[in-house]
């Protein structure tokens, strides 16, 4: 099936500008809806602070002109999008997840080989070692089972080690897992892999921001750790050394104000280095999976509630009155000039694990966006 027209531009778009994720999420913000794309200007995007040169590439964008290599890529993309199970999902769209939605870069389009539905469904990511011992084998696959009994999807990168684990044992407990790659959707890293990410599509989802033919490079794997963060309402780190890149996903996971766990283990085990740091900074110390639904359960039921609030919100007007006592505090609290975050506990008093849920919903309802690395009212 061909691509919409508003997706194909959009695609077109995000092919053609070398801007930041988080660029083309204010972008989309001030358009509202992938369908004025045709209708957006050359001299609005530069009002919106795109260089002249960009606007000219999207005049040439909207007449048809595209450079060979945005041509040839866009040649690749719709030929994959024309096979069964694969999807592009832009930002905006009612498959694009919520949680993910609302982070300060999400990816402008997601390649989903799989069922997009599932990335709106509740989720844990776990990550840790590419190389880890056996115990952490064991502990990847045994939490993975118990929190996907419980419910959860099971969300990793496809990476060797405690990510591949986790992807097997949910599989095995016959619930959906999500992988995320740090490649282009076609290019499953390693190669080895690849059987895995088949039974993945077939029984949850494979996901990527880069289009196919796009290999894996070191740089990328940062920007796909963001995304597993952001698609979960928490990350556990089985094993982690000291410098490793568990712990980037268990950072990006904290500004996103996600929920981080970490299993402790032996002083004398370097693999539990990084947990334990993890631990002295503030995450929770985990050896039952009952230490992880305790925190995950509450927020998750907090979130359906909250999504019924925002259908209503969808199709009427949303009254300040009818608005939860916190986001009216939080909405007095701000104006037209950004205000961070951590401004925003202090005006407000509200604690971070509060305060961020709030500011989700209010920017779903419409009434808040993200700017400049804080928050400022909607002009809508």
């Amino acid at each position: 099936m061909p691509l919409r027209p508003e997706l194909q531009l959009w695609l077109q778009l995000t092919l053609t500008f070398r801007a930041s994720a988080a660029r083309f999420k204010y972008l989309f913000q001030q358009l509202g809806s992938l369908d004025r794309l045709p209708g957006m200007s050359a001299a609005w995007l530069i009002e919106l602070g795109w260089s002249a040169e960009q606007s000219a590439q999207w005049q040439s964008c909207l007449a048809g002109r595209l450079t060979p290599v945005v041509s040839k890529v866009l040649q690749q993309v719709n030929a994959w999008a024309a096979q069964p199970q694969h999807h592009l999902v832009a930002y905006g769209d009612g498959h694009y997840p919520a949680l993910l939605y609302a982070c300060a870069d999400p990816p402008p389009l997601l390649y989903v080989w799989g069922d997009p539905a599932l990335l709106s469904l509740p989720q844990l990511a776990i990550v840790g070692s590419r190389h880890p011992s056996a115990d952490g084998r064991k502990l990847a696959r045994r939490f993975a089972k118990e929190v996907a009994q419980c419910g959860f999807r099971i969300t990793s990168g496809l990476a060797l080690g405690i990510d591949v684990e986790s992807h097997l044992a949910t599989l095995e407990a016959g619930v959906e897992t999500i992988a995320v790659l740090g490649s282009g959707i076609d290019e499953v890293t390693p190669h080895s892999h690849r059987q895995i990410a088949e039974r993945i599509a077939l029984a949850g989802a494979v996901v990527s921001e880069f289009p196919p033919g796009v290999t894996a490079e070191p740089r990328y794997f940062p920007e796909r750790n963001r995304i597993i963060s952001g698609l979960a309402h928490g990350v556990l780190v089985v094993e982690a050394a000291a410098k490793s890149g568990s712990l980037i996903t268990a950072r990006l996971a904290a500004e996103q104000g996600r929920e981080v766990f970490a299993i402790p283990g032996s002083i004398n085990n370097p693999l539990t280095r990084g947990c334990h740091q993890l631990i002295r900074q503030g995450a929770k110390l985990v050896e039952t999976v009952d230490d992880i639904m305790e925190e995950l359960a509450p927020l998750v039921g907090w979130q359906r509630q909250q999504q019924l609030f925002a259908e209503t919100a969808k199709s009427a007007p949303v009254a300040a009155a009818a608005l939860p006592a916190q986001a009216e505090l939080i909405l007095s609290q701000l104006a037209y000039d950004p205000l961070s975050l951590d401004a925003l506990v202090l005006a407000t008093a509200l604690p971070v694990e509060q305060l961020v849920p709030e500011l989700l919903q209010l920017e779903l309802c419409g009434l808040v966006v993200t700017h400049n690395g804080g928050y400022v009212r909607s002009a809508s």
